[in-house]
């Protein structure tokens, strides 16, 4: 009888786990969904909403990296298109011309305004099927998940 109960805790942890990465790529897919418009990926809005809370002080790569939402290796070249896109600056240390500190352009935070509302529009859509005291109960259970 135990073994069958241990198989039966190791099924159910199985689906909530993929249950949890199914959900978490659904959100994901619903907010790269609502950027498209904007030619903007969710790495690419993350990267301006760290620089944006910055507050106009310069931050390196590696505190972007560090901040980022999903820790990738690719940080520089996500960085690369939204400095074609005249999002973000560019600032190289003349002190040490390796360090590069990044800084998010007037154009960046005029479209983060825009963004910001959408994205919230997108969260609102993500979670319209429970309510206010699910969200905060399944908040709770993930933060539990973590700990």
């Amino acid at each position: 009888m135990k073994v069958k109960q241990e198989d039966n805790i190791k099924v159910v942890n199985r689906a909530a786990v993929i249950d949890l990465i199914l959900t978490g790529n659904w959100v994901q897919d619903k907010l790269a969904e609502a950027l498209k418009p904007y030619s903007m990926s969710v790495a690419q809005f993350n990267v301006l909403r760290i620089l944006r809370g910055q507050k106009g002080k310069p931050a390196s790569l590696a505190c972007v990296n560090e901040k980022m939402i999903h820790k990738m290796s690719n940080t520089t070249r996500l960085i690369d298109k939204l400095l074609d896109k005249k999002l973000v600056e560019r600032i190289i240390c003349p002190e040490n011309r390796r360090k590069i500190e990044l800084t998010i352009t007037h154009q960046g935070l005029e479209l983060l305004k825009d963004l910001d509302k959408v994205i919230e529009e997108a969260e609102a859509r993500a979670m319209e099927n429970l309510d206010k005291e699910e969200i905060t109960r399944l908040k709770e259970l993930l933060e539990k998940i973590k700990d």
